[in-house]
C-alpha cells in the first residue's frame, strides 16, 4: 500500500456529466415491439464525467477543487447539487448560457445495462470561458499537489486551452495527469502522463496492440510523440503497462466484474491520489489497480475507499504485518471511512513489551466488543517514562510488527504520551477497552469513546514477571 502522510490538494478540470440511473426489472415483452418493458423501482443521480474523477478522490480522502463549464439548463442544477452534496467548492464553475451540461440516462435490469440515452452539448466553449479557466488556473495552480485533466470530449478541453494547461502546470513544476479522448493527443503534448485504454491507444498510435511487442511499439511511440514524463496503457484484466526507460505490466487485481463504468476514472484518480504523497510511478499504478478492482465490483459509477482498498488488497492474501502499522493521518482517514460503513471501532493500549497469552487474549476479548480492532502502542520514550530507562525490552517497532501480525488486530498505532487521550480524541472509538486494573479509576479517554469495557487479565501472566523470571535463571545459573 502508498505511504499515506498528508491530505493531499487536487484539482480537476474537464467535462462534468450527470449520471443517471434507473434501475428495475423486466417480466415480458412489449406487444408494440420487440422489445423489454422494464418496471422501473428505483431511481438515482450521481456525478459521471470529471464528476466522477471528484467523487473518486473525494471517497479517498482528498480535498478536491473543480473547473468546469456548465450551462442554464436543468442538468446543470443537477450537477451543482451534486456537488454541494459531497462538499466541493463551485466557486470555479463557468456559466456559458448556450451550453447544455451532459446528462447520461442508463436503464439497468438485473444488474444489467440495457439502453442509455444522452441529452448534452459537444460544441467547444467559447474563448471567454476557455480565457476565464487559465485566470483561475493561473491564480491557483500553485495551491495542488496534482492537477488532472479529464477529457470526454464534449467541448470543455479545446486544444488551445489544454496547450496552455499543460504549459501553465509544467511552468509551475505541477504534474498534470490526462485521461484523454479522441484520435489526435496533440493537445495533450508535454504532459506528465496519458491514461489511455488498450483501444484508444491503438486508434492513437495507430498500431494495432496485440502482444507485448505491438504494446511496446504503441507505449514507446507515445510517450516520444508527446513528450511524456511516463507513457501509461491500461490493458483491462491484464493490468497496466507502464514505460520510462523499459516496459513493465503490472497485472489486474479485480476478482469480480460486474460494471466498468467510470473504471478510467478511478485509475485517473488514484494515480493521482498516489502521486501527490510522491510515491514512485510503480507503487503509484499497483495503488490504482486494487482501486480499480474494488470499483469494477460495483455497479454504475462508484468509487473506492482507502479501507476498501486495504481490505480488497488482503483478501487477495498478500498479506504484510507493515500495512497494518498506520501513522495518525492514516488512521484518521480510516476510521472516517469505516464509521461511513458504520463500523463499530475499539480502541484500547498497552506497552505490549513481550507478548504473551495475557495479551493475545486480551486483545481477543477487546475484538469481541466490535468491529475493528485499533491498538494504541506506547512509543519507546513513553515507556522508558513510566517503567524506567530499563524498558522497553522490544523497540517500538518490534512491538508494533508483532501486533499487527495477530489476526485480531486490524490496525496498529503509535504514540508518544503518557496517555493516548490525544489518539482517542482523533479517533473517537465506539468502545474504549482497558483491564479490570482500572476498575474504580479514571482512564484516559472515557470521556470521549461511547462506552468504557475493562476486561479481566489472566492470572500470573504479565511483562514484569517473565522479565523476573529470566533474571532468576540468569542469577541461579551463576
Amino acid at each position: 500500500m502508498i505511504n499515506i502522510n498528508k491530505k493531499p490538494k487536487i484539482l480537476v478540470i474537464g467535462d462534468l456529466i450527470v449520471d443517471h440511473y434507473l434501475w428495475g426489472t423486466s417480466e415480458r415483452i412489449s406487444p408494440e415491439a420487440p422489445v423489454q418493458i422494464i418496471n422501473v423501482e428505483k431511481e438515482s443521480t450521481v456525478l459521471g464525467g470529471a464528476g466522477n474523477v471528484v467523487n473518486n478522490l473525494n471517497a479517498l480522502g482528498a480535498e478536491v477543487d473543480v473547473i468546469s463549464v456548465v450551462g442554464e439548463c436543468k442538468a446543470s442544477k443537477e450537477l451543482i447539487k451534486l456537488l454541494s452534496n459531497i462538499k466541493v467548492d463551485k466557486q470555479f464553475l463557468i456559466t456559458q448560457k448556450d451550453r447544455i451540461t451532459s446528462k447520461k440516462s442508463r436503464i439497468i435490469v438485473a444488474h444489467q445495462q440495457v439502453v442509455r440515452y444522452d441529452v448534452e452539448s459537444k460544441i467547444e466553449i467559447n474563448s471567454k470561458s476557455q480565457q476565464t479557466i487559465i485566470t483561475y488556473f493561473k491564480k491557483i495552480v500553485q495551491k495542488y499537489d496534482v492537477i488532472l485533466l479529464s477529457d470526454y470530449g464534449k467541448g470543455i478541453l479545446t486544444f488551445e486551452l489544454t496547450q496552455s494547461l499543460i504549459s501553465i502546470a509544467n511552468h509551475n513544476n505541477k504534474k498534470i495527469l490526462v485521461d484523454p479522448k479522441g484520435l489526435d493527443y496533440s493537445k495533450y503534448n508535454g504532459a506528465f502522463l496519458l491514461t489511455p485504454n488498450k483501444k484508444e491507444a491503438s486508434e492513437a498510435t495507430k498500431i494495432n496492440i496485440l502482444d507485448n511487442d505491438s504494446l511496446a511499439l504503441s507505449i514507446v511511440k507515445l510517450k516520444e510523440k508527446y513528450n511524456l514524463t511516463f507513457s501509461i496503457i491500461t490493458l483491462s484484466e491484464q493490468g497496466v503497462a507502464i514505460f520510462d526507460k523499459e516496459l513493465r505490466i503490472h497485472p489486474t487485481v479485480a476478482r469480480e466484474v460486474f460494471d466498468v463504468t467510470g473504471a478510467g476514472d478511478t485509475i485517473l484518480a488514484s494515480l493521482a491520489f498516489a502521486l501527490s504523497f510522491n510515491n514512485d510511478i510503480d507503487e503509484a499504478v499497483k495503488f490504482a489497480n486494487l482501486a480499480s478492482g474494488v470499483v469494477v465490483g460495483k455497479i454504475g459509477s462508484a468509487t473506492a475507499t482507502l479501507n476498501e482498498i486495504i481490505e480488497y488488497e488482503s483478501s487477495f492474501n498478500k498479506f504484510s504485518s507493515k500495512e497494518k502499522i498506520k501513522n495518525w493521518n492514516e488512521i484518521s482517514s480510516i476510521v472516517k471511512n469505516l464509521k461511513d460503513k458504520n463500523r463499530k471501532i475499539v480502541f484500547t493500549n498497552g506497552c505490549f513489551d513481550i507478548l504473551h497469552i495475557g495479551h493475545v487474549k486480551y486483545l481477543e476479548k477487546a475484538k469481541n466488543f466490535g468491529d475493528i480492532l485499533i491498538v494504541g502502542l506506547n512509543s519507546d520514550d513513553s515507556i522508558k517514562r513510566l517503567k524506567g530507562n530499563s524498558r522497553p525490552i522490544n523497540s517500538q517497532i518490534d512491538r508494533a510488527y508483532i501486533l499487527a501480525s495477530l489476526e485480531t488486530v486490524d490496525y496498529v498505532v503509535i504514540f508518544d504520551k503518557d496517555t493516548p487521550y490525544e489518539l482517542i480524541s482523533l479517533l473517537k472509538p465506539d468502545i474504549l477497552v482497558k483491564g479490570s486494573d482500572y476498575t474504580g479509576k479514571e482512564v484516559a479517554g472515557q470521556d470521549i469513546a461511547k462506552r468504557l469495557e475493562l476486561v479481566e487479565y489472566i492470572d500470573g501472566k504479565s511483562t514484569t514477571k517473565i522479565i523476573n523470571q529470566i533474571q532468576e535463571k540468569d542469577l541461579s545459573s551463576l
